[in-house]
């Protein structure tokens, strides 16, 4: 049967430290996974619960956006997407007692671990200005604090509307029209934090932000690149694929600062010699400094130029625009000053250029090891342009493949969430309802916490996530949300930002992705996008949590018809009743989503057009890829001090934190460690075991402080550092971000150990 929540928060004083290990999954995901799910759900509803994952009749994991075959396992679902479930399939309960028993000071106190590990919210809950903790509240009072908020707004662009990468499709689409029949286009979302880098890259050089690849072209590749990025913990499913493609021949280049279980050797669990033995998946590891990934390319990309026969002339000469740009411009690349910036030696690069060069079919992986840094998105248009100068573009079996980080957080865009959307965009939504929208630009998520920080901005309403948690610069994020007059929560679960509120508050608990939703016309189903433009409906399978819970389309229905009251003219109480009625106005505002309630009706789904993919159509202002040549840029270090990357444990799925360990890094029982070259700790004094501050150092000359970290000699790259967030996010700069996408850096942070 499921066990009780922890009554008190862990001690972390003590974390243990043993060798980090050089294979993933196996039996002991196995077993961990089961141990997890009967704690949070029991034998009974765990078989239940994770048969329906990720299968055709069933619910989209509520974790990452890998996709999925047209062939399922049985059971379709890795480790972490299994701890994902259990948490929203838990049987623990937060009713109004619990916030009777802890006031907020108590709550602000706890770690996001206990937070989280208490279980559902059953009831919406109020914080009144001046009171020391929530209580209940009628659904009908909720929504009439939100709008008696709005409503007295001096300006619609004084609100701001977050959006989490777990809304379902119908939900962001109802979320975005709300706020821009509202007045405003201040529509942050997680991908602001994560992919925003990717897709200003890839929109400027591709003229569509999202990856051209999919599953199968991964079973075809002759080279797979994964650049800045953990799929064993972080994708644990795209391991299967990366398997496929090196029983199919294909080489794998693995580029990144800590060598990592999953890219070493992964014991498949599906099938016995798997467990047993395994597939090694790299060929090549290359252990690059942090933030040295530009420069590392940018030589890749000359050296291939200058190679005879090397360039697919035909494709640079119909399909791209720039290449005597980047060819003038690559002539420069030096090959001691890229030394310099990765860390590599001459040989590895030369290796890693003759893999590149016997393939005719190459797909560069990254996540947030490339778009968390100042020159990300120049970063990655150079990941670009090594797969234009092969013509890896709208070839089987090549492209690029940025590999989203929530389940629906692509999704999202595409329904609208976008402080920038495009004019034809909101030009389709005015025709369809009637409205004319805000065309002046809003606020991202940087943006948003200045605008709170300064008075600008009032109110901020979240649908899922955690935003306090999630964003940098955590004290002068906090101090912000303070200032705020009201802060609405959308969640399932207790999380920080529940504990960090404006002076009024409201959590208002939904359905999850694992519960059945009913609404006046019948049982309903909601659809999600995957990484690569799969679109394919979810449907929830347990009894909710409680009675009182709503779904997100119906809470964003309910405070649209509070807010806006009989001025509007859409329908939103038909929305509410049906969602095909929503997804009948989405085939006529989004394009390739016509006939769309038919479409998702198919168990497989149906994906998404895509010029360059499909018919190596370039939809960008020149007509054509466009190749890029921007100056090369890298961090450089302080004599005495290292480059910082903020990252997950395995026991972590963005800011949720399902356990205390680090199984694969052989770290156990604490989160507070911050994993240091032994060479670069012998030369800064700090031994294994000892306890230090971190701190930042950024040019405004403001202390930002992490105290009280372990020691762990770790072999990281020379010069880097690791450590895991949010614990981390406070050394982070709010106005440290990535040109251009202004995506927090928070892969870059240089910092000073003091001792503890």
């Amino acid at each position: 049967m499921a066990t009780k929540p922890p009554a008190g928060d862990p001690v972390q004083d003590a974390p243990q430290v043993a060798r980090p290990q050089h294979a993933a999954a196996g039996l002991p995901a196995i077993g961990h996974t089961l141990r997890i799910a009967q704690q949070q759900m029991g034998l009974a509803r765990t078989a239940r619960t994770l048969l329906k994952v990720n299968q055709k009749n069933g619910f989209d994991c509520p974790g990452c956006a890998w996709p999925e075959g047209d062939k399922r396992h049985t059971a379709e679902f890795c480790e972490n997407g299994a701890k994902a479930v259990a948490e929203e399939a838990t049987l623990r309960r937060v009713t109004p007692d619990f916030f009777a028993e802890h006031p907020l000071a108590d709550l602000a106190g706890r770690s996001g671990y206990w937070l989280g590990q208490q279980g559902r919210i059953t009831e919406p809950m109020y914080l009144p200005e001046g009171a020391d903790r929530y209580q209940a509240v009628p659904w009908e009072r909720a929504f009439e604090i939100i709008a008696e908020e709005l409503r007295a707004l001096d300006s619609p662009d004084e609100a701001l509307f977050y959006t989490s990468g777990r809304t379902s499709n119908e939900a962001a689409f109802l979320f975005q029209l709300f706020a821009r029949e509202f007045g405003t286009n201040n529509l942050p979302d997680c991908s602001n934090m994560c992919h925003e880098s990717s897709g200003s890259a890839l929109n400027e050089t591709i003229g569509i932000g999202k990856g051209s690849v999919n599953l199968e072209d991964l079973h075809q590749a002759d080279l797979i690149i994964v650049a800045g990025q953990n799929p064993g913990t972080n994708h644990p499913r795209m391991l299967s694929a990366l398997e496929q493609a090196k029983s199919a021949g294909a080489k794998i280049i693995s580029v990144n600062p800590l060598p990592e279980a999953g890219m070493e050797r992964f014991k498949n669990p599906q099938t016995p010699l798997g467990m047993l033995k395994g597939t090694a998946l790299n060929d090549l590891f290359l252990q690059i400094r942090i933030g040295g990934d530009q420069a590392l390319f940018r030589l890749l990309n000359k050296l291939v130029i200058e190679t005879e026969g090397a360039t697919d002339q035909d494709f640079i000469r119909e399909h791209t625009h720039g290449y005597e740009e980047l060819a003038a411009t690559a002539k420069r690349a030096d090959w001691q000053e890229t030394l310099t910036a990765t860390g590599l030696t001459r040989p590895e690069i030369e290796r890693a250029l003759a893999m590149i060069l016997a393939s005719q079919r190459t797909i560069v992986c990254w996540a947030m090891g490339l778009t968390q840094h100042k020159h990300s998105v120049a970063t990655i248009r150079e990941v670009v342009n090594l797969l234009l100068l092969r013509g890896n573009i709208g070839r089987p079996g090549a492209g690029v493949c940025p590999v989203r980080g929530h389940s629906n957080v692509q999704g999202d865009r595409t329904m609208g969430i976008f402080e920038r959307p495009a004019p034809a965009f909101l030009d389709a939504l005015d025709r369809e309802f009637g409205i004319t929208s805000p065309r002046g630009h809003g606020y991202d998520v940087v943006r948003s916490i200045e605008a709170l920080r300064d008075g600008k901005a009032k109110v901020l309403f979240a649908m899922g996530g955690n935003f306090v948690g999630a964003t940098p610069d955590t004290a002068v994020t906090e101090a912000a949300i303070r200032r705020a007059c009201l802060t609405v929560h959308v969640s399932t679960k207790l999380n920080r930002s529940h504990a960090v509120t404006g002076r009024r508050a409201l959590i208002l608990p939904t359905l999850g992705r694992t519960d059945k939703d009913v609404q006046a016309s019948g049982k309903q189903f909601v659809t999600v996008e995957d990484s690569m433009g799969m679109v394919h409906a979810s449907r929830g399978n347990l009894a909710p949590a409680s009675p009182h819970l709503l779904s997100e389309p119906a809470i964003v229905a309910r405070m649209a018809r509070a807010v806006l009251g009989d001025a509007s003219r859409t329908p939103w109480e038909e929305f509410e009743k049906d969602y095909a009625a929503i997804r009948d106005r989405i085939s006529r505002v989004v394009p390739g989503f016509e006939d769309f309630n038919a479409r998702a009706a198919r168990p497989e789904g149906f994906r998404l057009p895509h010029g360059p993919r499909d018919e190596r159509r370039f939809p960008t202002k020149t007509g054509k890829a466009n190749f890029t040549a921007a100056p090369v840029e890298y961090p450089e270090v302080p004599e005495g001090r290292l480059l910082l990357q903020t990252l997950r444990s395995h026991d972590q799925y963005n800011t949720t934190i399902y356990g205390l360990d680090d199984r694969y890094r052989g770290i156990t029982g604490g989160r507070r460690v911050v994993m240091v070259h032994p060479e670069d700790a012998a030369e800064l004094g700090l031994a294994d075991g000892s306890y230090t501050d971190l701190v930042g150092e950024w040019k405004d000359g403001v202390e930002r402080r992490a105290p009280g970290f372990r020691v762990v000699h770790y072999p990281t790259a020379r010069g880097c550092a690791a450590a895991y967030y949010p614990e981390t996010n406070v050394l982070v700069p709010l106005d440290s971000t990535a040109d251009t996408s202004n995506t927090p850096a928070s892969k870059s942070v240089v910092v000073r150990f003091e001792p503890a």
